[in-house]
């Protein structure tokens, strides 16, 4: 009996429990089940948004309006066109049916807590720090100490004296102080030479007027170019300045007597003849600018224009002038004549000084050594103006000079002031040069092929002076270039030992007017900074030549000491450009075509060695010379 009560009891217990249990599952059933109405709705939700338009203009009252659910939050608004990859958010596809609640950022930069009233900060001290430094500043480290205090520990090495070359890299230090450093200068390499051993040996002598003489008198019969020897051919120590303003290096067979006290009796062999062209190197030496100007032309005093210009010949007819002075015909030669050294404005502008005229007969002689004879160098050209003499003159102007001038000035009316204006005692450098022609300004091109050879006689002189001397002309306007007519065929070019023979089609040219350029002459570098004369720049827009000093400003970012063989290219654009607009000449679309893509083409190269290898210039390059 108690048994069966028992088992009646479980079997109570477990109905119970089962359908306790029942009705859980029931009513997770019944939550999970959804209405058809329900199902309606999300069957709306994949179809489509808006239901097929219909032509008429009433609308089927029988479509219900879809109604879309949305998914996410109802109490804020969600963009869809957020990624939902964003760092820090919670994705909506994943989270459509949480809370979503995205944490907001928390602002990093908090400021500091504030301070209780009555309290301030007190200012960092750096007082110990400061008289520290201030103690190590006030002594001369000589080694590495761990305490400036300790100065009885310190050990001062005896002053040994320093060499030679020391000297000479302290003086271009201060250079370089002076005027900024715009780069890697391309002398340092040259201060830093082997000293020279064995046959060749430098001296440093004290120079005068009358041992200055004697070396010209002994260059003119030792060598049939001008006194500067060609870039590459140096001794060893050519590029260091000594203490002198002049340089000799002078063969081993030279024999001196010290016991007579003079360059009477000295054998000399000299092979090279420098000044210095800068004013602060020689006023540290022996010889004032005037006076190595007029030892480089030559003479120990000034001479008269009208003896100078007799010389050539009595017939003198103004052909030209410039800002800083006039040309004249003197017979079959070309004099310019240019004043220095004066108080007084010529033409508007500052007299040139004597170190800028000295620099300027030092580039012409340079140049004058492209024209040596074949096998004497590796780089050989006539393209540049040959320079025959200089004389420095002072004294009044010439009575044929004037009367030269006057005529000019009748017929073609001149802007330069007039020379009688000039005091008696007016300095003056004469350049004696080679008759070139006409410049291009006022020269007559015939056809397309006499503007071609033109355009690679001037690019060919260029490549030819870049390669032996870092040569930039830095003004070769329309002006500055002579044309003449020859009967040659062709003309010899000479670059790195390589000979070219080019077409000239019965037309020379000769460039001219070194003013504004820069040069390497193996001993030092001769510019002119044009960066002095802001005008130069200002000249109007759109002008080809006014445009072309401000490109070479970009090129050279004001630092014209420099080398930038792009500069070349530039005029060399520039005479492109003239030859479009400016001259006219026979030539046919076709012409004018391959002009157009020749300046395109020249945009991409940096100096005129790579611009000749264009195409434009093949057919111009012959392989035997046809005189």
């Amino acid at each position: 009996m108690s048994m069966m009560g028992s088992n009646s009891k479980a079997a109570g217990s477990h109905s119970h429990c089962s359908s306790a249990s029942i009705d859980i599952w029931s009513e997770i059933l019944a939550t999970e089940t959804l209405s058809p109405h329900q199902h309606q709705q999300i069957n709306v939700v994949y179809r489509k948004r808006n239901p097929p338009r219909n032509n008429s203009k009433h609308s089927d009252p029988a479509w219900p309006p879809p109604s879309r659910v949305s998914l996410a939050d109802p109490n804020k608004r969600v963009s869809w066109n957020r990624s939902l990859s964003t760092r820090g958010r919670t994705s909506i596809a994943v989270g459509a049916c949480m809370v979503y609640q995205p944490q907001l950022k928390q602002d990093k930069n908090k400021g500091r807590p504030a301070l209780p009233k009555g309290k301030h900060v007190k200012p960092l001290n750096f007082e110990k720090e400061k008289q520290y430094f201030q103690e190590v500043d006030a002594f001369e480290l000589l080694e590495e100490s761990p305490s400036p205090k300790k100065v009885g520990t310190w050990t001062i090495p005896e002053e040994a004296p320093l060499p030679a070359v020391c000297a000479r890299l302290e003086r271009w230090l201060h250079s370089r102080r002076l005027k900024p450093s715009c780069g890697p200068s391309s002398t340092l390499s040259k201060i830093m030479d082997t000293p020279a051993t064995g046959s060749q040996i430098t001296h440093d002598v004290g120079i005068n007027s009358a041992i200055l003489e004697t070396l010209e008198r002994t260059v003119a019969k030792n060598s049939h170019l001008d006194t500067i020897q060609a870039g590459g051919k140096r001794g060893l120590l050519d590029g260091i300045p000594l203490e002198g303003t002049l340089d000799l290096q002078i063969d081993h067979n030279m024999m001196i007597d010290e016991s007579d006290g003079g360059c009477e009796d000295i054998d000399l062999a000299v092979k090279k003849l420098s000044l210095t062209s800068t004013s602060s190197s020689l006023d540290d030496g022996h010889i004032s600018p005037f006076s190595a100007l007029l030892s480089i032309c030559g003479q120990s005093a000034p001479s008269l224009l009208g003896d100078v210009l007799s010389c050539y010949s009595e017939t003198i007819v103004k052909i030209g002038e410039g800002t800083y002075g006039e040309a004249f015909k003197v017979g079959g030669y070309v004099c310019k004549i240019v004043p220095f050294d004066g108080d007084f404005r010529v033409n508007g502008e500052i007299q040139k000084r004597s170190e800028e005229l000295l620099e300027e007969v030092l580039l012409c002689k340079t140049l004058n050594q492209l024209r040596g004879n074949e096998g004497d160098s590796d780089n050989l050209c006539r393209t540049f103006i040959q320079s025959l003499e200089f004389k420095v003159c002072q004294g009044p102007y010439d009575a044929t000079l004037i009367q030269a001038w006057e005529a000019w000035d009748e017929k073609r009316g001149s802007e330069n002031d007039h020379p009688k204006d000039f005091p008696e005692k007016q300095c003056y450098v004469v350049f004696v040069q080679e008759h070139g022609g006409k410049d291009l300004e006022s020269f007559v091109l015939l056809n397309y092929e006499e503007a071609r050879t033109l355009l690679v006689q001037a690019i060919a002189g260029l490549a030819v002076a870049e390669s032996a001397y870092e040569f930039e002309h830095r003004d070769l306007h329309w002006g500055n270039i002579l044309v003449s007519r020859s009967d040659s065929v062709t003309l010899q070019f000479t670059l790195d030992g390589k000979d070219m023979f080019v077409k000239t089609f019965g037309l020379l040219i000769s460039i001219i007017d070194f003013t504004l350029s820069r040069i390497n002459t193996g001993d030092r570098i001769l510019y002119l900074d044009l960066s002095s004369d802001p005008d130069l720049f200002k000249g109007p827009k759109g002008d080809k030549q006014s445009e072309t000093y401000r490109r070479m400003r970009e090129v050279t970012e004001d630092c014209w000491e420099g080398s930038f063989p792009r500069t070349n290219v530039l005029w060399v654009l520039y005479l492109v450009d003239i030859l479009l607009l400016k001259k006219s000449f026979e030539r046919t679309p076709r012409d004018e075509r391959e002009l157009r893509s020749l300046k395109k083409r020249l945009e991409r190269y940096n100096s005129a060695k790579e611009a000749i290898l264009d195409p434009f210039f093949n057919d111009l390059f012959v392989e035997q010379c046809n005189k």
